[in-house]
């Protein structure tokens, strides 16, 4: 059979996407869906934000109520998760702290990773010395005692908006994804479309957005994704110290904190807010592990499902269920 041929067969064939106009999206969209972990840590992330947003609406009791009648009484039809020291309903202030720590997480892990991108990919492109003082000034930042400076800050803004926490938040966790973007840079500024752009007269701000990021966009993604992990404990960290979301409004450290105290006597002051939180890192690491395999297919979880399919699939058959991808050239 002739090399045309061949290729006639692969494009008529249904099980075979072509990696032209949404073929690489619908590739990766399937090798998530066959991780479970990571599509049911997307699930859960889901029924969260939904249980978060629209479960207070469900409940004839605002975060802010007091039952003077049940003082930290147990789970009932009337208080779903019992009630706190104050009165107050723990299914709205769980819930209450949910939003806070989805949403931060989900605005300073990008933000993260944005401030990052930019830091690292100026720094490995321009070189010189603007790279030794972004190189200076990152490694000054992995220095410094980060929680004691944002415990300290963090009273400065007491009683102003919540995303100025966030910012802080994402201040002093970027450094060390810099790092590894500026050695990326630095491997991507001698590729030959990289030369060929600059040799073009392309300003650098458009060579670093429109070629150089590009061209690291999974390592972005993963990372990202990781940031809202770590931004989301970041701030349960902060806040069960006292340091972070400040009362009135409600944090899950804070309901933590709360809690710990009475976690023998009153288990629900501290079990429930605590299972939230355990299920908001376990689902978004979940979903960060899927989006890694799916993305690097060298991955090593990657590589050992391949394995394992080679292994099953009879012989003259596609490795991965006769799945394949032809790179059509333009």
């Amino acid at each position: 059979m002739s090399a045309l041929d061949a290729t006639k067969e692969l494009e008529e064939s249904p099980l075979v996407p072509i990696s032209a106009g949404g073929g690489r999206g619908r590739l990766l969209i399937r090798r998530f869906a066959r991780n479970r972990l990571a599509l049911s840590g997307l699930v859960v992330i889901v029924l969260l934000f939904l249980a978060a947003y629209f479960g207070p609406y469900l409940s004839q009791w605002k975060f802010t109520d007091i039952d003077f009648d049940n003082f930290q009484t147990g789970p009932s039809s009337t208080h779903w998760f019992g009630t706190a020291q104050s009165g107050q309903d723990m299914f709205v202030l769980t819930m209450r702290g949910a939003q806070k720590s989805l949403v931060i997480g989900l605005i300073g892990g990008p933000l993260t990773t944005a401030i990052a991108a930019l830091v690292g990919s100026v720094a490995g492109y321009v070189g010189g010395w603007i790279d030794r003082a972004l190189v200076w000034f990152i490694d000054v930042m992995l220095v410094m005692p980060s929680f004691l400076l944002l415990a300290i800050l963090s009273p400065t803004f007491k009683g102003k908006t919540w995303l100025l926490f966030v910012v802080l938040l994402a201040a002093f966790a970027w450094m060390i994804s810099a790092r590894i973007v500026r050695s990326l840079t630095l491997t991507l500024k001698n590729r030959e479309f990289v030369l060929a752009a600059r040799y073009m007269g392309v300003p650098a701000w458009k060579i670093i957005t429109r070629h150089i990021l590009p061209n690291m966009a999974s390592l972005l993604i993963i990372d990202a994704t990781i940031g809202v992990a770590v931004t989301i404990l970041g701030e349960s960290g902060l806040s069960y110290f006292g340091f972070g979301i400040q009362p009135p409004d409600v944090s899950l450290g804070t309901l933590i904190a709360n809690g710990q105290q009475d976690v023998n006597t009153y288990p629900w002051l501290f079990l429930f807010p605590a299972a939230v939180l355990v299920l908001i890192i376990l689902a978004v690491n979940f979903v960060g592990d899927g989006l890694r395999d799916a993305l690097d297919p060298n991955a090593s979880g990657a590589k050992a499902k391949a394995k394992r399919r080679t292994a099953a699939s009879p012989a003259g058959e596609l490795p991965g269920g006769g799945e394949t991808v032809v790179e059509i050239a333009h």
